[in-house]
Formats: structure tokens, C-alpha cells, sequence
């Protein structure tokens, strides 16, 4: 799932993006709030995690620009802790709230419960399950099942395998997946992709007669279902 980080304060905004990219997330970050809008209206964000305070644009005005096109959750983040505050941003469209300094698990916590919520424009399943033949990715749960068996993946498979069901029948090329999935340029001396596939493959298509993780001469690798 793809998250938005708009904060000004770089140590803490590399913090949010490390931490979560590492559980998983696709993670993008504006440092002030005219970024940070222009990112959140032209990308399509699972959730926003916003400051309160920025150069360019205040939170708050970030937010109520938001909420006359859109309604992706948006979680507050602040160093101001005084009741008033907290309720001018749910006022304004907040979904939540989350006051500075704080723990990571709990970040982590608001954020799973304001996506297993969903867009309201979207059925829960169709916010957080991908299907493709006898697989399904469980965005919310972190769970990969194949035939009903469960596929144990670390953080970076479960990214990619993600990323390939949301695009299947699509040839995603090994530059485009090094950018989405590890947030590098791709290098030609790195075999991070074909490491990290092969090792999907071998959880995802060995146990099982079918095969769904294709390699296309040449151009990449396309999940999709094929007739035997």
C-alpha cells in the first residue's frame, strides 16, 4: 500500500520512511506543505500521514485543501498537544490524531486501523484483498495465501508480490521494480531484483503445480495465470 509522509523535519521524516518501507509500505515524503498537497492530489495515496506545522503550507490548510476533492484518511502528526488543537484537526478532516514525540508501534497500529476502514468510495475487500487464480494477498493482515496454504514472506516479497498483482498481465521491468519496491535507481551491477524473485518463485509457484511468476525474455516478469 502506498503512503504519503509530509513532514518538514528531515531526521524524523527519513525515520517514518525507513520504518515503514521496511513493513512493507510504499512510502513518498514532501518536506512543506506545497509539496506535500501537490503530491496528495495528484498521487493515489492509501493514507496521508501529515505535520501540523510546515514551511510553505500549515497542516491544517494542507488538509482542508485536500477535503474539497478527496477523502483519503489522513493521520495527523503534532507537537501540539493541547485539547483545542487535536479537535481544529479532526474538525478540519482529520481522521486521526497522534502527538509528538511518539512510539513507532503505536504510529504503526493508527495507520493499520485507518486502512482496514477503507476508502469510503470502496467495499473493505476491494480496499485490501487481491486475487489472481488460487492466490491472495491480504493487504491489511500482511498474509500471502496460495490454495489455502499460507506463503510465509518477508517484507520485501510480500512488497513485490504486491506490486505484481496490482499490475498482473503487466511486464513490469526490473528498473521499475528496483524504483517501487526498494526506492533505488536502478544499477545494472546489482542482481537485487532477480535475487528477490527467484526467492519469491520459489514460495510462491514451486510448491504448486501452476505457475503465476513468469519471466519474459528480455523485458521482466508479469504475474498471471496461464493456460496449462
Amino acid at each position: 500500500m502506498k503512503l504519503l509522509v509530509v513532514e518538514d523535519e528531515a531526521k524524523l521524516a527519513d525515520y517514518l520512511k525507513k520504518g515503514l518501507t521496511e513493513e512493507g509500505f510504499v512510502v513518498d515524503v514532501a518536506r512543506n506543505g506545497v509539496d506535500g498537497l501537490h503530491l496528495a492530489a495528484e498521487g493515489d495515496y492509501d493514507l496521508v500521514l501529515l505535520d501540523g506545522m510546515l514551511p510553505g503550507i500549515d497542516g491544517l490548510a494542507v488538509l482542508a485543501a485536500l477535503r474539497q476533492s478527496q477523502q483519503t484518511p489522513v493521520l495527523m502528526l503534532t507537537a501540539r498537544s493541547q485539547v483545542e488543537d487535536r479537535v481544529k484537526g479532526l474538525q478540519a478532516g482529520a481522521d486521526d490524531y497522534l502527538v509528538k514525540p511518539f512510539a513507532f508501534s503505536e504510529l504503526l497500529a493508527r495507520i493499520q486501523a485507518l486502512l482496514r476502514r477503507g476508502r469510503p468510495s470502496q467495499t473493505p475487500t476491494e480496499a485490501t484483498i487481491l486475487k489472481l487464480s488460487d492466490l491472495e494477498l491480504d493487504l491489511i493482515r500482511r498474509k500471502a495465501m496460495r490454495a489455502g496454504k499460507r506463503l510465509e514472506l518477508t517484507a520485501k516479497e510480500f512488497n513485490l508480490l504486491s506490486l505484481l498483482l496490482r499490475r498482473a498481465g503487466e511486464v513490469l521491468s526490473r528498473t521499475e521494480l528496483a524504483e517501487q519496491v526498494w526506492d533505488m535507481n536502478f544499477d545494472s551491477e546489482t542482481n537485487v531484483v532477480e535475487v528477490a524473485v527467484r526467492r519469491l518463485r520459489t514460495k510462491l509457484d514451486q510448491p504448486f503445480d501452476r505457475p503465476l511468476l513468469h519471466t519474459v525474455r528480455g523485458m521482466g516478469y508479469v504475474l498471471e495465470a496461464r493456460e496449462p
